[in-house]
């Protein structure tokens, strides 16, 4: 009881002349959670560009290297036969009134049509890693059959020329035969050439082979921008499962499966088009831009943490102070930084499972001496696992990302709304009587 100048109140009175500090306490303690919350956020903000910066840089300086260490893309197209034929040509002038006759020579290239291609390549994908990107680097074997008919009526020296796919490449075991006689060969600009004699009348077989390297892509175009093609089969085997056609190019009119790869066909009779055969090799996971994107997203993950443990703890009538989601925070963090400076080194999927590692057992090693070890191992722990773990692997699942968060932060938001269902939250967060 305590006297006042009308007499005799409660003590009990006298706490409602003041504000209620529990309200006033939960209130600053949200706050400095928003703080903590927005701070680590932009720390991954910054984080993510550095990653994003570093790969970039590294792309443009590397890619250089890869490209004259193993090649670049390539783009086969079909050889030619032609011959040439010199005329005499009568060329009449008149100036000032005056009549001038020039005769001269002019020789023009006749080229022989092609009748039958029969091709086969073989790709053999094997990527290299150089900093923080993976290289779609791959291995071709190109073998071809081509037959051409010599329409005039007489025999002609016939050069045969076979474009090089790209100009920087090595070509090895390269073979050249016309009609099964190997056929000397002379490197031009961008190609290889032999001449050998034809009968008028007559067809001849040119068939080359041989064994190069490449980046990206490798294709087949039919010549220019639209080209004629007869009886032509060209049948590619490759290493890999994930085949990938890119847009304004031809699909294979058949498809097999083999225990490595795929068979694929393409087969025309007479077509007429300006489509040409391409192939995109598969490109697995960039160790940069993955980082960055688990880095850009990890304020999600960690709002998930930070409101679980807010719920739990408040439930349980557990008191963790500002400063401990502090800490909390600097772990989750602790995360990306070491995955950003590891996955240069080791395998995406080591890297990861490291830093998964390291990040859980500072939590539960830290709040073990906070709230005890069952609260540190089972909520805090498999909350972290869930929100910061699995969360960031669903990046590994490409095409499934968005779809995986969605779905887990619906069950977390029913998971939550189970928990406090029955809870009364203006007697949770009533004043207390001191």
């Amino acid at each position: 009881m305590a006297r006042g100048q009308g007499g005799i109140f409660p003590s009990s009175a006298l706490l409602d002349l003041h504000p209620p500090r529990r309200r006033r306490s939960v209130t600053k303690r949200i706050a400095a959670l928003i703080l903590i919350f927005v701070c680590t956020s932009l720390a991954w903000l910054i984080r993510g560009a550095t990653i994003a910066s570093r790969t970039e840089s590294s792309d443009s300086s590397l890619k250089e290297a890869v490209v004259s260490i193993w090649g670049s893309p390539q783009t086969q197209t079909p050889p030619t036969a032609a011959y040439e034929v010199t005329e005499n040509k009568t060329e009449e002038r008149t100036e000032f009134g005056t009549k001038t006759v020039r005769t001269f020579k002019q020789t023009s290239s006749i080229l022989l049509p092609l009748e039958r291609s029969r091709i086969t390549v073989a790709l053999d994908l094997e990527p290299r890693q150089k900093g923080l990107l993976w290289y779609r680097t791959y291995k071709v074997a190109f073998a071809g059959d081509y037959t051409f008919s010599n329409t005039s009526d007489k025999e002609q020296p016939i050069t045969f020329t076979l474009p090089l796919p790209s100009v920087k490449a090595i070509y090895d075991d390269l073979m050249f035969t016309v009609d099964g006689a190997p056929l000397p060969v002379v490197p031009r600009e961008n190609s290889v050439a032999g001449t050998t004699r034809v009968a008028g009348g007559k067809t001849a077989v040119l068939k080359v082979s041989y064994r190069s390297q490449g980046l990206d892509t490798w294709g087949y175009k039919f010549g220019g921008e639209v080209a004629q093609v007869r009886d032509f089969q060209l049948v590619m085997t490759t290493n890999f499962k994930a085949i990938n056609f890119p847009s304004n190019t031809l699909s294979p009119s058949e498809k097999r499966e083999t225990p490595g790869g795929w068979a694929l066909t393409w087969a025309y009779r007479n077509m007429l088009s300006g489509f040409a055969v391409e192939m995109e090799m598969p490109e697995k996971i960039q160790p940069g831009p993955l980082a960055g994107e688990i880095s850009y997203f990890a304020p999600v993950s960690l709002f998930f943490f930070f409101f679980l443990m807010f719920i739990i703890t408040t439930l349980k009538n557990i008191d963790l102070h500002p400063m401990n989601y502090f800490f909390l925070a600097g772990a989750f963090f602790s995360f990306h930084l070491l995955l950003a400076y590891l996955v240069d080194h080791i395998s995406i999927y080591a890297a990861f499972a490291i830093c998964s590692a390291v990040s859980v057992f500072l939590v539960v090693s830290y709040l073990r001496l906070v709230t005890g070890l069952r609260f540190a191992a089972v909520e805090a722990g498999i909350t972290q696992l869930i929100y910061l773990v699995l969360f960031s692997y669903a990046f590994f699942l490409k095409g499934f990302t968005g779809l995986a968060i969605t779905i887990g932060s619906i069950l977390t938001l029913f998971v939550v709304m189970q928990m406090t269902g029955r809870i009364r939250w203006a007697e949770k967060f009533a004043p207390k009587p001191r």
